[in-house]
């Protein structure tokens, strides 16, 4: 079981989001921990003025929900590696969206922007755990078998 450190980040009167640091193409980028997105998604912004030559993107006829609107363009990007401290997935197939709304809003806070956000796709199958108290986030190395 990986242990990895949260940040957690007040937003005024919106609540709390919680941070955790990634690497991502041999950089480290911050995401957002979301307990209510169905899928890890990373932001098309982002990638492209991070890493533009490390990826190829795969245009998907799927449009994405959530973010205030169910007609998001989508597409989809493999990553060879992607890490949070000791923890890491290979060959992971993940979303791009554009994210700009919560980059705009960090933006608007002076905060750094995200890369983007984990969900339930990660969190369910490897038994994610926070401890709000701790600071900390638990994953198992290797996947449940949920039905």
């Amino acid at each position: 079981m990986s242990i990895i450190p949260l940040q957690l980040l007040q937003l005024q009167e919106q609540g709390t989001h919680i941070l955790v640091e990634v690497m991502l193409f041999d950089t480290v980028h911050l995401m957002v921990l979301d307990t209510g997105a169905s899928k890890t998604v990373f932001d098309k912004n982002q990638l492209e003025q991070i890493h533009a030559e490390q990826f190829q993107l795969e245009t998907t006829d799927t449009l994405s929900t959530g973010l205030g609107t169910n007609t998001m363009q989508s597409f989809l990007i493999q990553i060879p590696i992607f890490k949070i401290q000791d923890w890491s997935i290979k060959n992971y197939k993940a979303a791009v969206l554009d994210l700009s709304s919560i980059n705009y809003a960090y933006e608007q806070m002076n905060l750094q922007p995200v890369i983007g956000v984990i969900g339930g796709d990660i969190l369910a199958p490897y038994g994610a755990i926070i401890d709000y108290k701790k600071k900390t986030l638990k994953l198992l190395k290797r996947r449940l078998k949920l039905k």
